[in-house]
């Protein structure tokens, strides 16, 4: 309900927002809302060469177009088609409607469909095997006491464990597929199939807080902005993570009425602080190359040894799948139909949100209201250094492309090593594309009352602000 309502609002806003602009004339057309492409310049004007300044005239005669600049304003470019001059200005925020339905389909859907035939593939060798059945009684003691709906055997406790574990190596691909699937299996213990289980939102949440050990795509965009050392945001990545992670356990933990005092769970959780503190100590003592070499390689390792296992396992039982009269091969195969199926499923849901969030970039609305937020936390005395980064915070929780493309201008524009650069860097790491996530995760098995879900992930977007904000100022 309260994500319907959102996806209506925003479409409504933007909207009006569009056809008050065409209106008062601040803009010309809507042909790029619609049919545009994300960078392209937006066109606001046409004139007759006749119309234009007689100095303009005679460049254009000698060139295409020029470019007038303004120091506080876009560039403006007049380009000449025969005796027709065209005025553009600035570049599109994101891809028009159609161009948006275009992409939906050909950079997201599809290969999201690719990841989830694939490691839908491996989860049912898990299940074929026996395999996941063990893992979740391994982990039964710590997630029964957070999931206390959830029966101890039940192989959900498997599929969260893997996507956590997913998330915590930072391989995105695997963990979305992990999710879906643990969703799917909680949805069978879901009494009101249109109404999320605790167990769900519990779930929903604390993959959102996305706790993550190698933050290797932030390191990438640092390394490409020629940052001195790359991965020195990656300690205040990692506590921003595990300060969200912390507050979704609690605050869902406190509206659930789920007990902390229990030691398995007190010792799991003091077990990841520790662990996460011996590599962070470990990796202080590394020299600059060994610890580039170190945070390229151990995520994309560990999954090899991932991999390794469950098909080594496989094969090791593979009596197991002659008993279900079935084979290793035809098994993964049968995973692999579970997944292209959930891909086709969740694709309305993806398209309508990126709709919606093309409209809203487009249509002026998320840049006032950033350059809003930028102003009155600078007239309230916020430093300019945080300020400048507030942006990418905002647009976080609606688009990760939106988000990338604001921290890479912020570290173009302010450099990559200054504040604004690398708080920008761990606002990025630390925050999921809430709305994407809840709109797909649910919109998976059919759940339309989310309760109180959204509400709760937005809180938790905003301590891993205000938390990002508090560990840079003590790092940098």
């Amino acid at each position: 309900m309260a994500l319907s309502r959102f996806w209506l609002t925003i479409m409504l806003v933007s909207l009006l927002s569009l056809l008050a602009s065409l209106w008062s004339g601040r803009s010309y057309s809507l042909d790029a809302i619609i049919n545009g492409k994300k960078d392209e310049a937006v066109l606001v004007g046409e004139k007759y060469i006749s119309q234009v300044p007689k100095w303009m005239q005679d460049s254009l005669t000698k060139v295409e177009s020029i470019s007038i600049q303004h120091p506080h304003q876009k560039d403006t470019v007049f380009t000449r088609s025969n005796t027709i001059v065209r005025i553009t200005t600035g570049s599109l925020a994101t891809d028009g409607l159609l161009q948006t339905c275009k992409n939906a389909l050909a950079d997201i859907v599809l290969p999201l469909i690719a990841y989830l035939a694939f490691f839908s593939g491996l989860l049912q060798l898990l299940i074929a095997s026996g395999a996941a059945e063990k893992l979740a009684k391994f982990c039964a003691p710590f997630f029964v006491r957070i999931f206390p709906e959830v029966p101890s055997d039940h192989p959900s406790i498997a599929y969260m464990t893997l996507n956590f574990a997913a998330n915590f190596l930072g391989l995105d691909s695997a963990a979305t597929p992990f999710g879906l699937k643990a969703m799917a299996s909680l949805q069978e213990l879901n009494p009101e199939k249109e109404k999320a289980s605790n167990a769900q939102i519990m779930f929903l949440c604390l993959h959102a807080a996305g706790l993550t050990l190698i933050p290797t795509s932030i390191i990438g965009y640092r390394a490409a902005q020629n940052a001195a050392n790359p991965a020195d945001v990656m300690i205040p990545c990692i506590l921003t993570s595990l300060v969200g992670t912390l507050a979704a356990l609690f605050i869902v933990g406190f509206r659930q009425k789920i007990s902390f005092k229990s030691g398995a769970l007190l010792g799991v959780l003091m077990a990841l602080i520790g662990g996460i503190a011996g590599l962070l100590f470990y990796l202080s003592r590394l020299e600059l190359l060994e610890k580039s070499v170190f945070t390229a390689h151990l995520s994309t390792s560990l999954f090899f040894l991932i991999l390794l296992i469950i098909v080594a396992y496989a094969f090791w039982k593979e009596k197991n799948f002659s008993e279900k009269g079935t084979d290793i091969f035809s098994s993964f195969v049968e995973g692999a139909r579970e997944g292209l199926n959930t891909g086709v499923k969740i694709f309305p849901y993806v398209l309508g949100m990126l709709v919606a969030i093309s409209l809203f970039r487009n249509s002026g609305v998320f840049e006032w209201i950033a350059m809003g937020l930028t102003k009155g936390l600078s007239f309230i005395g916020v430093s300019k250094d945080i300020s400048n980064a507030m942006p990418i915070a905002l647009l976080r929780p609606f688009s990760s492309g939106g988000s990338r493309g604001f921290l890479i201008d912020a570290m173009h524009t302010y450099g990559a090593d200054s504040f604004t650069g690398r708080l920008a860097s761990v606002f990025q790491c630390s925050a999921e594309t809430t709305f994407y996530v809840v709109a797909v995760y649910f919109g998976s098995i059919q759940v339309r009352n989310t309760r109180y879900t959204l509400g709760t992930m937005l809180l938790v977007d905003a301590i891993c602000v205000f938390a990002a904000i508090g560990i840079c100022a003590i790092f940098f």
